[in-house]
C-alpha cells in the first residue's frame, strides 16, 4: 500500500512537473514571437519613416530647385539703364546725383545669377572712380530681385570761382580731392567757404593737395576767431596778396606766410577802429609785419 502510495505521489510529481514546464515553454515560445513580432513592427516603422524621409528629401529638393529658378531671385538685365527702376535703389548720394551714378554703372553687365551669388565689386569699384565718393556699399534684397546702393560721400569745405559774381567751377574736400563742374552746384546744407582764383600757372588750384586745403581753412578758422564774423570768401587771385571779406570789412593779408596768424590776431584791435570811420574803407590792410592801416575808397 505504501509503495503504491509513493508511486502516485511521484507520478503526480511528475506530471506536475511535466505540466509546469509545458507552462514555461509555452510563454517562452509566446515571448519569442511577441518579441519577433515587435521586431517586424519596429521594422515596417523604420522602412515608413526612412520611405518618408526620402519622399520628403525629394520635394524639398525640387522645391528648393523650382525655388531657386524663380525670376524674383534674379536682377532685371536693365537694372542701370532704366530710369526709376525699382531694383536699384540709391541713398545718401547729395553730390552725385543718381542719373550720374546709374550712367557710370551701365558699363557694367548685371549678374546672371541669384541676387545673393551676384559679386558687386565691380560696382563698388566704378563708384570709388567718382571723385566725391568716398566709399560704397551694397545691399543685396529678393523677392523681387534688387539692389540698394549706399553711397558715403566727402566732404565739401572750399569753392572755387574766378569771381565774386560767378558760380563755383569747381570744389574741394576736406582731405583734398577736386570736385569738378559736373557735379555742382552743391546742396545747400553744404557749408563752404568761397575762394576766388583764376587757376593761372602761378595759381593753378587744380595742383592743390590736403595741406593746401588744410592752410586755407585755417586762415578762415583764425579770421571768424578773431574777428567773430563769417568769411564771405577769400580772394586768392594773387597767391602774394591774399584778401578775406568779412561782412564789415575786406582785410588784406598779403602773402602766407608764417607770420600771417600773427598778422590776423590784429583783428579785434582794429576793427572796431573800422566801424567808426565815416568814409568807405576800401580794405584794411595787414600785409605789414608791424604797421596796420585802413585804406579808403
Amino acid at each position: 500500500m505504501a509503495e503504491n502510495e509513493e508511486q502516485k505521489a511521484s507520478k503526480v510529481q511528475r506530471v506536475s512537473r511535466r505540466n509546469k514546464e509545458a507552462i514555461e515553454a509555452e510563454k517562452y515560445v509566446n515571448t519569442v514571437r511577441k518579441k519577433r513580432k515587435l521586431r517586424k513592427g519596429r521594422k515596417k516603422q523604420s522602412i515608413f519613416r526612412n520611405f518618408f524621409r526620402f519622399c520628403l528629401t525629394v520635394v524639398f529638393i525640387g522645391a528648393f530647385a523650382f525655388i531657386s529658378k524663380m525670376p524674383q531671385w534674379y536682377l532685371d538685365e536693365n537694372l542701370f539703364t532704366v530710369a526709376n527702376s525699382t531694383s536699384v535703389e540709391i541713398l545718401n548720394n547729395k553730390i552725385v546725383k543718381s542719373p550720374k551714378i546709374l550712367s557710370v554703372l551701365r558699363t557694367i553687365d548685371v549678374p546672371n545669377v541669384p541676387v545673393y551669388l551676384a559679386k558687386t565689386d565691380a560696382i563698388e569699384k566704378e563708384l570709388k572712380t567718382l571723385p566725391p565718393i568716398k566709399d560704397v556699399y551694397v545691399r543685396r534684397y529678393a523677392f523681387p530681385a534688387r539692389l540698394q546702393i549706399l553711397v558715403s560721400e566727402r566732404e565739401p569745405v572750399l569753392t572755387v570761382a574766378p569771381d565774386v559774381k560767378v558760380p563755383p567751377v569747381a570744389a574741394f574736400t576736406s582731405d583734398g580731392v577736386l570736385i569738378g563742374r559736373e557735379f555742382l552746384p552743391l546742396g545747400k546744407e553744404f557749408k563752404t567757404t568761397k575762394v576766388l582764383s583764376y587757376g593761372n600757372k602761378g595759381d593753378d588750384y587744380t595742383k592743390w593737395d590736403a595741406a593746401k586745403i588744410k592752410e586755407i581753412q585755417n586762415i578762415v578758422e583764425y579770421v571768424e576767431t578773431f574777428s567773430k564774423e563769417t568769411v564771405e570768401y577769400i580772394d586768392y587771385r594773387n597767391p602774394n596778396d591774399v584778401y578775406v571779406k568779412i561782412k564789415t570789412v575786406n582785410i588784406r593779408l598779403g602773402k602766407i606766410d608764417e607770420g600771417v596768424y600773427d598778422r590776423i590776431k590784429r583783428i579785434p584791435s582794429i576793427l572796431p577802429q573800422v566801424k567808426l570811420v565815416d568814409s568807405k574803407v576800401k580794405y584794411l590792410d595787414l600785409s605789414w609785419e608791424k604797421v596796420n592801416y585802413l585804406k579808403l575808397e
